[in-house]
């Protein structure tokens, strides 16, 4: 058995995500600056010196949790971008990927909604700007496309449109929470048919200026958007 695979290194690496879990929501509720270490390891049950064998600071901590959670991100939009499906439908899966990462890491997508600015005025985080840009280029592509092919209107403004998307779907982060069972609330899946049906088709009782009926079209495959 290779030392990759031992009992021992994989309950340290269960142990390290606990501890990112743990630092992500207490990042999210409390904010970076006012997070100590103390509070990461006083909510772990253990001391900080413990906390030290896995990590070196609370900095490298909400560096891991940033990256990992932004590299899955944008694999899952570079996937919907390289696909061969319409321009509605690339946009639509677009805002359903979106709303999964509200709902799957709701504390890695706050983190980066409060702290992004902060963080990134230190050398190690500039790639936080990177992904600014890069999720800049994923939403104006998929509008030009929509306009480029006829799927959306050619009077639209692309730049303010995809700033009314960006700010649309990130801040449902600070209202958005899982129904309960007997709650009656609405789940992810359903804010994202909302948003879409609103974005794509308007929400005037004729569909927008083209008369249009009010539909929302789901990928074929349900879980195309986690490929």
């Amino acid at each position: 058995m290779s030392a990759a695979s031992t009992p021992e290194t994989s309950a340290t690496s269960s142990r390290r995500d606990q501890l990112l879990a743990i630092a992500a929501q207490l990042f999210a509720e409390k904010g970076f600056k006012n997070t100590t270490v103390r509070d990461i390891a006083d909510a772990a049950g253990i001391l900080s010196g413990s906390l030290y064998h896995h990590f070196d600071s609370k900095e490298s901590m909400v560096d891991e949790i940033l990256s990992t959670f932004q590299e899955g991100l944008f694999a899952q939009y570079d996937e919907i971008l390289a696909s061969a499906d319409d321009a509605r439908t690339k946009l639509e899966r677009a805002v359903r990927v979106s709303f999964e990462a509200i709902h799957q890491h709701p504390h890695e997508v706050a983190i980066y909604q409060n702290e992004a600015d902060y963080l990134g005025t230190f050398d190690r985080f500039g790639y936080l700007a990177d992904r600014n840009t890069q999720s800049r280029q994923v939403w104006v592509t998929l509008i030009e496309e929509g306009v480029r092919t006829g799927v959306l209107r050619s009077d639209l403004d692309v730049t303010l449109t995809y700033r009314f998307i960006r700010d649309t779907v990130w801040v449902a982060v600070r209202w958005y929470r899982p129904p309960t069972p007997g709650s009656g609330g609405h789940t992810h899946t359903d804010v994202a048919d909302q948003y879409v049906r609103i974005l794509l088709d308007g929400i005037s009782a004729t569909g927008g200026r083209g008369g249009r009926s009010a539909t929302v079209t789901r990928p074929r495959n349900p879980k195309a958007s986690r490929t």
